[in-house]
This record gives C-alpha cells, sequence and structure tokens, in this order.
C-alpha cells in the first residue's frame, strides 16, 4: 500500500507539471518577457515545497499553499489575461482527491477561458463554446475518474487495515487460547500423576503408622507427603480455578466474598455492574487469581471490617475493584511486594493495568482491568 501511494503520488507530480507547462508555455512565449517566466518557476517551487519536500495527506488542502499559489497566479493575470488558465495547475494537487474542488477548477478555466476569448477578439464564436465546453467535459471526466480510483483506493486501504487488525487480534485470541489450553492440559497430568501419588504415598504412609505409631522417620516422611499433596494441590488450583468451570467469574467472586465472611466475620459481598458478557477463559482465571490474591492480603494484614468486591462490565473493557476499610499501606513501599507484582505481571501479560490506591489508615483499593482484545469469549 506505501509503494501504491508513493506511485500515486509520482502521477500527481507529472500531472502538475504536464499542466504547468501546458496552461503557461503558449502566454509565456506570447508576452516575451522574464516576470512571467519568474512566476510559473515560483509557482513550480511553491508546489514542490508543499508537496514534494513535504507529503501531506490525502485530501488535506494547506491552506498556506492555497493562499500562495493564487497570489503567483493573480500576478500572472495581470500581466496577461491569457494566464487564466493556470488556475487550473495551482488546483490540480486536489483533482485527485476532492471531487469538488476539481470540478471548480475545470469551470473557472472554461470560464476564464471563453472570457478571454471575448475580451481579445471581442465576440465568441459558436465553435469556439462548442470546443471550450468538450474540452471541459473531457476535463471533468478526467476529474471523475481520478476521484473514482482515489477514493476506491482508500476505501481498499481501509479495509485492509481493517483485515490486519482483525487477524492481529485473532493472533490474540488463539495465542490466548493455547495458553489457556495448556494450563489446563499441566493441571490434569499434575493432577492425574503428582496428586494422585502424593494421595497414595500418603495413604501407604498412615496405613504403616498405624503399626509403627513412633517411628520418628515415618512421621516425617508422612508429613512431607502431606505438605506436598498440598502444594500440587494448589498448583493445578492456580493452574486452573474450578470455581470458573462450574459457575463463571462473577459467582465465583461472590463465592470467594462469600468465604472470607464466613471464615473471617469481615462484612465482604461482591457487586456486579454492567451488562454481563463471556469473557476469554485465561481473562476469566487472571481477574479471579487477582481477586483471590487481594482477599488473601486482606486476610493476612488489613483488619477490615468491610471488603467489597465490584465487577464492572464496562463497553470496551471489565474492570475488577477490591476495596478494603482496613489499615491501609503506602503503595510506594509496597510496590516491590511479590504479590503486588504477581498481580501486576498477571494483568500486563493481557494488556491490562493494575492499579493499587491506599494511604496507612485509609484503606486500600486494588483496581484490576482488561481491554476489549482480552474480553470476548463468544465465537
Amino acid at each position: 500500500m506505501e509503494s501504491w501511494e508513493r506511485s500515486r503520488r509520482r502521477w500527481q507530480h507529472a500531472f502538475f507539471a504536464s499542466w504547468l507547462v501546458l496552461t503557461s508555455a503558449g502566454p509565456v512565449m506570447e508576452v516575451s518577457q522574464v516576470l512571467p517566466v519568474v512566476l510559473v518557476a515560483g509557482l513550480a517551487a511553491w508546489y514542490a515545497v508543499w508537496f514534494v519536500l513535504r507529503t501531506p495527506p490525502a485530501g488535506e488542502v494547506p491552506l498556506p499553499y492555497v493562499v500562495g499559489g493564487g497570489l503567483l497566479w493573480l500576478g500572472l493575470i495581470a500581466i496577461d489575461s491569457s494566464f487564466m488558465v493556470v488556475c487550473l495547475s495551482v488546483l490540480v494537487p486536489y483533482c485527485m482527491d476532492a471531487l469538488r474542488v476539481g470540478l471548480v477548477a475545470v469551470l473557472s478555466c472554461a470560464g476564464g477561458w471563453l472570457w478571454h476569448s471575448y475580451h481579445e477578439g471581442g465576440s465568441i464564436t459558436w465553435t469556439e463554446i462548442a470546443i471550450t465546453a468538450l474540452i471541459a467535459i473531457s476535463a471533468a471526466a478526467s476529474v471523475g475518474y481520478f476521484y473514482s480510483v482515489a477514493r476506491q483506493s482508500a476505501e481498499r486501504k481501509e479495509l485492509i487495515d481493517q483485515l490486519q487488525a482483525a487477524q492481529e487480534a485473532r493472533a490474540v485470541a488463539e495465542r490466548q487460547a493455547g495458553v489457556a489450553a495448556e494450563r489446563q492440559r499441566l493441571a490434569r497430568d499434575i493432577h492425574d500423576s503428582l496428586t494422585q501419588g502424593f494421595a497414595s504415598v500418603a495413604m501407604l504412609l498412615e496405613a504403616a503408622q498405624a503399626t509403627l505409631p513412633d517411628n520418628k522417620h515415618l512421621t516425617q516422611a508422612l508429613q512431607a507427603a502431606r505438605e506436598n499433596l498440598a502444594e500440587s494441590r494448589r498448583v493445578v488450583r492456580a493452574l486452573r480455578p474450578g470455581q470458573l468451570d462450574e459457575c463463571g467469574l462473577p459467582e465465583a467472586l461472590r463465592r470467594l466474598s462469600g468465604r472470607l465472611s464466613d471464615e473471617t466475620g469481615i462484612d465482604a459481598h461482591t457487586v456486579i455492574t454492567g451488562k454481563f458478557r463471556p469473557l476469554e477463559a485465561e481473562a476469566q482465571a487472571e481477574l479471579l487469581r487477582v481477586a483471590q490474591e487481594a482477599v488473601a492480603n486482606v486476610r493476612r494484614h488489613a483488619r477490615a471490617e468491610q471488603v467489597t468486591l465490584t465487577l464492572s462490565y464496562m463497553e470496551d473493557l471489565v474492570v475488577l475493584d477490591v476495596h478494603d476499610d482496613g489499615d491501609g499501606f503506602d503503595p510506594g513501599r509496597a510496590a516491590s511486594g511479590h504479590g503486588l507484582s504477581i498481580m501486576r505481571e498477571r494483568m500486563e501479560q493481557l494488556g491490562g493495568t493494575l492499579l493499587v490506591e491506599s494511604a496507612p489508615g485509609a484503606g486500600a483499593t486494588v483496581v484490576a482491568s482488561l481491554p476489549a482484545v482480552a474480553l470476548s469469549g463468544a465465537r
């Protein structure tokens, strides 16, 4: 597309140069003065400044160019009225992009040519009118053709840009789906191998301990097996949050706040706002993990009385807000903390953001947001 644009610019420059020569060569030779040559050269240089040294976007009309070109054209007309048609050269850069400007240029030049003929000869023949009309119609058809080609190319470029954006969004979605599928596979493999193995080892050690209750090494081995069993289950839950498979993100958040209330006595509840829409599996999992980490921080540090989890479905993003009225903290000092870093990394991996607002004695608010590219789970 860029090579086509360069080619279009070259044709525009050739169009300008040819029309400038065509419309000014005859009058310059007839007048036989130096000033018209200087003004025509100035018009060519003025065009080069605005359209060769710099390339304004298609359809843009630089007002300084129009004013400067118009003044040079008026200077030529003041010398000799036969320079009337040079007006078309001034407006040539817009004949390919702006249909109305091109048609105005054609009509102005046709009218100016007839006026010049009348001024020179005192009358206009029907033959001159017919020839001028035919030339004007041909020029108008050329302007319309150039405009249609430029418009079609612009529409094609827009379609290509939309296609590229759709392909990029699809690639991101496929990559996220692949990551989610791999996490699911790892969760199944760990559950079916390590977790089941540790469970079997723990059961065998419990049976052995029943016959040898005072064996120190047996007791230590059983404790290690139970710890590793719990750790493998934690890894499986981290890879594949079971709540999401069962009920989806809104209900998983409600259960999370419900468990917090039941286990600690904190007044915790979940609020859902906006029109619900399905999310990508990975986006749901990461938002849930952020909520779990924020709630875990409340349990350990906040000494809060109230906690509110708010999930907001907006037009172009989804926002999770976890607010507590606890002791608060200095976000600057806590920014390097492992938990906050993990939450921030989770959001950034999906193109989202994580904000933490808090102050000592003023509670804390964790805000996680994901953009539209990570949201739609429907295909």
